[in-house]
């Protein structure tokens, strides 16, 4: 059972929905339940928005982090980006503890789209498209900001 408040009840989804915001909802924070009847979800672990590579610097435990999301790897924008998102990217590639999570495009620019902006992880997570983030591609940034990380 989680605590705290409950945000949705009689959730709705087609299942074509990116975020589970676009499903159909009672609105945000109106709900006749209890934590007993907490939701909860089993995935089957498909890997395209699991793997995460850093490059540009020479070693893979440092580098312009990249994620690859629908097919192609894209990058992470640094906005909100500090030691707890680097600690989950470093705990992903099995590279120790995050020593820093440098912005502003340190390792370079990248190319491309950029997948992930205000990326908010508690450093738990066990990869790095389990943490809170604006949706799949929404960003308002530029490769210029691109941000990175280096692992022990």
């Amino acid at each position: 059972e989680g605590m705290g408040q409950i945000w949705l009840d009689e959730v709705n989804c087609t299942g074509e929905e990116r975020n589970l915001s676009e499903c159909q909802a009672r609105p945000w924070g109106e709900h006749n339940c209890n934590h007993v009847e907490d939701a909860s979800v089993e995935c089957s672990g498909n890997l395209e928005g699991d793997q995460v590579r850093l490059v540009n610097y020479g070693s893979r435990c440092a580098g312009r982090i990249e994620i690859f999301h629908n097919k192609q790897w894209g990058t992470v924008c640094d906005d909100n980006w500090d030691l707890l998102d680097a600690e989950v990217v470093c705990r992903q590639l099995d590279c120790g503890r995050a020593l820093s999570a440098p912005r502003g495009g340190q390792f370079g620019r990248g190319n491309g789209i950029i997948w992930m902006d205000e990326t908010n992880c508690t450093g738990t997570e066990s990869m790095l498209s389990a943490c809170r983030a604006r949706p799949w591609g929404i960003n308002n940034c530029y490769h210029g900001e691109d941000a990175g990380v280096v692992c022990s």
